[in-house]
């Protein structure tokens, strides 16, 4: 990459890159992209997260109205007011009847944006947020929605990933998780489609975008990215399809990569 190239807007996964998995933000980090947004460079969070649960970091970083990309792309936010730009749905009925007869210990909820969750049974404490409704199998499939999150706290990662093999999904979108979570979304959604459609409306090319992510969520966006970055604790999987590697989000990996391009203080 030359020398000269300077991102046009950076798009930053949150957790494991803004914020450690407790959700806290290094306040140097926080000084450094309230700055870079405060010299005219877009920066676009684009998460998993749903609306409810990213609104709280746009506060805390002082962010301009967005857009933001949510829900691994299934939905654009400006904000504020809250406006959804954009949201795509899918029937989710087979993807639940299909996890309730190969996974019948698995948990699952479908989001309702904005405010929280219908699930089948409690989720761990933190996992979710926002309203929770505990509701039967037939609830869950009965109207269209952007994500489907499949959740077994007794299997490991890796016996998730075969479950997600066994499914055998086909028309939607999945991704995994860095715990036993499987987040499930419309068929060609991800976050590097949402942000085609931020870029699109802004007249930016994917080319003079800085992307920084560290989970299989964020591979598309790394890959779409005119620079793509990995954290250093990023699976092998997420660093193979990045431009660059950094260091580890507690080492202080995303400041290091905004300092290449950015007069930070």
């Amino acid at each position: 990459m030359s020398a000269a190239w300077q991102p046009r807007l950076v798009a930053f996964d949150i957790d494991g890159t803004i914020v450690d998995h407790d959700s806290v933000m290094p306040e140097e980090l926080r000084r450094a992209i309230g700055a870079i947004a405060a010299d005219g460079t877009p920066v676009v969070l684009s998460t998993g997260r749903s609306w409810h649960d990213t609104q709280a970091i746009v506060d805390h970083l002082g962010l301009p109205e967005g857009p933001f990309v949510c829900s691994n792309g299934a939905v654009i936010v400006r904000y504020p007011p809250t406006q959804v730009v954009r949201m795509v749905t899918f029937d989710p009925s087979d993807v639940i009847e299909r996890v309730a007869r190969i996974a019948p210990q698995a948990l699952i909820a479908v989001e309702e944006v904005g405010t929280g969750y219908r699930l089948s049974g409690p989720f761990p404490p933190g996992d979710l947020t926002g309203t929770m409704d505990v509701v039967g199998l037939d609830d869950l499939a009965s109207r269209p929605v952007t994500r489907v999150i499949v959740r077994d706290p007794g299997s490991s990662p890796e016996e998730f990933i075969e479950l997600a093999e066994r499914l055998g999904l086909h028309g939607v979108s999945y991704f995994i998780g860095w715990s036993a979570w499987l987040d499930i979304a419309p068929e060609g959604i991800h976050k590097a489609m949402a942000l085609a459609d931020v870029c699109a409306r802004r007249g930016i090319d994917a080319a003079d975008v800085l992307a920084l992510g560290d989970g299989r969520n964020d591979i598309e966006m790394l890959g779409w990215a005119g620079r793509g970055v990995a954290m250093g604790d990023a699976p092998e999987e997420v660093q193979q399809v990045a431009d660059h590697v950094t260091g580890r989000f507690d080492d202080g990996g995303t400041l290091a990569e905004l300092r290449r391009w950015f007069d930070l203080p």
